[in-house]
Order: structure tokens, then C-alpha cells, then sequence
């Protein structure tokens, strides 16, 4: 695909194992790039790595040890274990030999076994119910990446009361109309302002520490459109020691569940 997120995530393999990427600054947040933004990237190499159209990923975390300024990086990407239906790889970031994030992930084949999903999606209307948001002037870039339309929680706004619970969320999509496949449903469990921010007063940023990513679903979804809307929901329960979680779920508009998503991030001033 030859789209803004497809260049902005491109990677240009090296040698056997090892890719460049350059760090697109308009994914940058307060400090650096926004961790589903590297996620993303990571995620590209590693799915190359593998070379398999049938294992595709399941799972991915991904640790992020320092914040990446503009310019290239480096990925060095490692197949621990090839099994007869599973996959478990690794890769490394680095930037000017400094270590920016470290990931592990798993690719299978289908398997076959018992099927349920408990989890309910929010009861929320339509994305067409709702109005796209603009960014304000002081948005950090990373806000105009996204279309959004708010329909969990609030947008936080100076002086506005507290909400009970920490919870955030929508209808989300790219403003270039792209399909929701794994690389971008990975950029969007970060990509969601987080759900902290409607329950505390005080000014912070929450960077990631680490971010763990389930695929639950064909990607991309059958039936669902180039410039479709899925819907993103997120929340956070407990916040002590300078750090929080953060649990999110990535839906199709017709119920079913994309992917799942925990992070912990420390909490700043």
C-alpha cells in the first residue's frame, strides 16, 4: 500500500535480519514518537522477518527503553524458535547505539479449538452520531494523525469537573482511508488520549513503559471498509508508584473484537 502511515512506517532491509526506518516527526507526542507509532514499525520488521503469509501475529510487546529523536533507526530482528505452527521472534531498536525499545512477538497458523469472546463492546452509537474533534493549536503532531469522534468519556477540558472512572475513547481511522489491517490496529492502542487525563486535574504526560498487543481477529477484517471507523475504548483502574495501566479493545463496527491491548506507563509532571 502506498499510503502517508505505509511510508511513514516503511522499513529498508539491510541484510538478512537487520532494517533501517526513519522516525516520521509527525508522530511525535510530548517527547519523541508515540509508542503504537513504533509499534507499528517494529511490527512491519518482524512480519518480514518471518516471511510467512500463513503465521500472522498474534501477540506483540514491545518495551521502550528511551525516547528516539528525529532521524534513522536501526532494528535487528532475531527468529528465537520456528515450530511447526508458531513463530517467536524478537527485535531490537537502537539509535546511535543507544537501545529504544526491545520486543518479542508471536506468529501462528491457525489452530484449531473452542471459540468465545465475553467481552462486550460498548454500547455506543454510530460514528456518523458524532462529530470529528479538531486539534487544538498546542496539540503535540501526533493529534492530527488520527480522525477521531469521542463517544467514551470526555475530552478533558481546563477547568471541567473530574470524570468518576478513567475511561476514554471512539470511533477512530486514518484520515488517509486505510484498511484496518495488524500494523495499524497496533498504532492504535497507543493512539488514543489517555483515559487519566479525565480523572486528574493536574498537568502530566504518561509515557509508555511497556505495551503488550493481542490480535483477536483476521486483519483486516472482512467487510470492512477502506474508510471505515473502528471503534477504540480504553480505561485505567489503579495508578500508584508514579505509574498506571492502561487496558484497551479495538472493534469492528459489527462487533467484533480486532484486538486487545495492556500498557504500563509511568505518570510525569
Amino acid at each position: 500500500m502506498d499510503t502517508t502511515f505505509d511510508r511513514e512506517t516503511a522499513i529498508t532491509k539491510l541484510e538478512d535480519g537487520r532494517y533501517s526506518a526513519t522516525m516520521a516527526t509527525s508522530w511525535w507526542v510530548v517527547r519523541g514518537p508515540n509508542g503504537g507509532y513504533l509499534a507499528a514499525i517494529i511490527l512491519r520488521a518482524l512480519t518480514d522477518a518471518v516471511d510467512d503469509a500463513d503465521r500472522t501475529p498474534r501477540s506483540l510487546t514491545v518495551h521502550y527503553a528511551s525516547a528516539p529523536v528525529e532521524g534513522d533507526v536501526e532494528l535487528l530482528t532475531v527468529k528465537e524458535r520456528v515450530g511447526r505452527s508458531l513463530t517467536t521472534c524478537s527485535c531490537r531498536m537502537e539509535q546511535h547505539g543507544k537501545l529504544v525499545a526491545l520486543a518479542v512477538a508471536a506468529f501462528s497458523k491457525p489452530r484449531p479449538g473452542p471459540s468465545f469472546c465475553d467481552v462486550v463492546m460498548p454500547q455506543v452509537p454510530g460514528p456518523e452520531f458524532y462529530v470529528s474533534t479538531s486539534a487544538p493549536r498546542e496539540a503535540p503532531p501526533i493529534a492530527t494523525r488520527y480522525e477521531t469522534r469521542w463517544a467514551i468519556g470526555h475530552p478533558p477540558a481546563p477547568g471541567a469537573p473530574t470524570g468518576a472512572r478513567a475511561v476514554a475513547g471512539g470511533w477512530i481511522r486514518l484520515p488517509e482511508l486505510r484498511p484496518v489491517d495488524a500494523l495499524l490496529a497496533a498504532a492504535i492502542t497507543d493512539g488514543w488520549l489517555p483515559p487519566t487525563f479525565s480523572r486528574i486535574q493536574e498537568p502530566v504526560v504518561v509515557p509508555t513503559v511497556d505495551l503488550t498487543i493481542h490480535f483477536r481477529a483476521d486483519l483486516p477484517h472482512p467487510g470492512l471498509a477502506d474508510d471505515a471507523f473502528v471503534l477504540a475504548s480504553f480505561r485505567t483502574n489503579v495508578a500508584a508508584d508514579g505509574f498506571l495501566e492502561e487496558d484497551g479493545e479495538i472493534w469492528a463496527p459489527d462487533g467484533t473484537l480486532l484486538a486487545q491491548s495492556r500498557q504500563l506507563a509511568t505518570i510525569l509532571p
